[in-house]
């Protein structure tokens, strides 16, 4: 068994010291929101995105207004996309179903799926307008039926962007803030003087939000922890090296920490795309993004065998894995850890960032080992009930429970059990020696 790092990123000990640089300052950050409320709020904002209006939160006419700037042609290409990922959300939302069973004559189970009651989606805009993700968060947690939905995103240029506003008020958004970065998901999880608290936080966003959201954790729900882009592409000789570059420099010009990696059995394909991003990032208009990312985080792995790139695609747990092999069934098979999978040539990770209908909030950070990404159901809560309608039942029920509370040494667990047998048993159920 042969794997071997033709391309490695920058060292473990580095990231480390760059996520604690991160950690401390978001810490910070929230404490300060969590004192000072819209202050800190306002200072933040007019620091990272020099914009403090009289509030953040959007009127109705306000909306309209943004929107009357949006083009035909992207309201239309906005409506497509929203379809798109409507129709599998509601196909989703239709496979979580209510149940409820008697398990044995008078003994009834069940479970009702409740929508999260707020929901915060933060919708990035910094270097790139993510008009995409107001659709990915907003749209689904309206069609899971959340009641409130808060969506927030930076200023564009000093101003509420367009096309950001159109897509989170066509999603369903309740309230619109234009608020960016930590403060404005420390504000939606916190709370302030004029932001009511969220139970629940959604939509991916750079290191800093990552960060907050994870320190937020347990104050509120999260969808996951989603940092940085990741991608990863697995290419065997049917594909072609352009094919390949173009796969990993589409995603690595996300940010300067974005990971990119190849994994292939081909060297010569190895080889030449390397060569290949070498000529694209010379042609690239966000190559120095794209350059940045792939020097420090970017890999290629060649492989001996495609079972081996398995192992190794398993292993990252890569957000995004792209495969173009010769067995692409095979991978959708076998592949256990990852966020989304992206099958032939004929496709790609853009698609399932933008129109396809998939969500493109999804796990990084090897997070795919035991969650995958947003969908509807991560804005429905599963909560079970019973109840038991027979006094046979009662009292049955209560004979076992009062004899395994007593051997876990629970007396006052087991008296609740003995007074059902009591009251509902009569002369059939004796205390503690029910018959099956």
């Amino acid at each position: 068994m042969t794997i071997t790092h033709i391309k490695r990123g920058k060292p473990e000990s580095e990231r480390a010291e760059d996520d604690a640089r991160v950690r401390a300052i978001v810490e910070q950050t929230l404490s300060d929101i969590e004192q000072r409320g819209d202050a800190a709020v306002r200072e933040l904002s007019a620091k990272f995105d020099s914009y403090a209006p009289p509030s953040f939160l959007l009127t109705p006419s306000e909306i309209e207004a943004a929107m009357q700037k949006v083009s035909a042609r992207d309201m239309a290409d906005i409506r497509f996309a929203q379809t798109q990922i409507r129709r599998f959300a509601e196909a989703q939302r239709a496979s979580m179903t209510d149940i409820e069973v008697e398990t044995m004559p008078g003994v009834i189970l069940g479970h009702r799926n409740i929508p999260v009651q707020s929901v915060g989606c933060y919708v990035p805009g910094g270097k790139f307008p993510m008009v995409a993700s107001a659709h990915m968060s907003v749209l689904t947690a309206s069609v899971a039926g959340v009641p409130r939905i808060v969506a927030s995103a930076p200023p564009v240029k000093g101003a509420p962007h367009p096309a950001i506003v159109a897509a989170m008020h066509m999603g369903g958004a309740h309230e619109i803030y234009v608020l960016g970065g930590m403060q404005a998901v420390g504000a939606m999880a916190i709370g302030t003087q004029t932001i009511k608290p969220v139970d629940m936080l959604v939509g991916p966003g750079n290191a800093f939000v990552a960060e907050a959201k994870r320190q937020l954790f347990g104050r509120v729900g999260i969808d996951l922890f989603a940092g940085p882009t990741e991608t990863m592409v697995i290419a065997d000789d049917t594909v072609d090296a352009e094919l390949c570059a173009t796969d990993l420099l589409g995603q690595a010009e996300h940010g300067y920490n974005s990971p990119a990696v190849l994994v292939t059995v081909s060297r010569k394909l190895a080889d030449a795309t390397l060569a290949e991003i070498d000529r694209l990032l010379q042609i690239l208009p966000t190559a120095e993004t794209a350059r940045a990312s792939w020097r420090d985080y970017g890999e290629v792995i060649v492989c001996d065998t495609h079972e081996e790139m398995l192992d190794v695609a398993n292993d990252y747990a890569s957000e995004h894995v792209q495969v173009m092999t010769d067995r692409d069934d095979w991978f959708l098979e076998n592949m256990q850890s990852y966020g989304a999978l992206f099958l032939g040539p004929r496709t790609n990770v853009a698609n399932g960032d933008k129109v396809i209908g998939t969500n493109h909030t999804l796990p990084t950070r090897k997070a795919g080992r035991y969650t995958g990404g947003l969908w509807v159901g991560k804005f429905l809560k599963t909560h079970s009930y019973q109840k038991i309608t027979t006094d046979a039942a009662a009292a049955l029920i209560g004979a076992y429970g009062s004899r395994l509370c007593l051997l876990e040494g629970f007396v006052g667990h087991a008296e609740q059990c003995n007074i059902r047998v009591r009251r509902y048993g009569g002369r059939n159920v004796a205390y503690g020696t029910a018959a099956e």
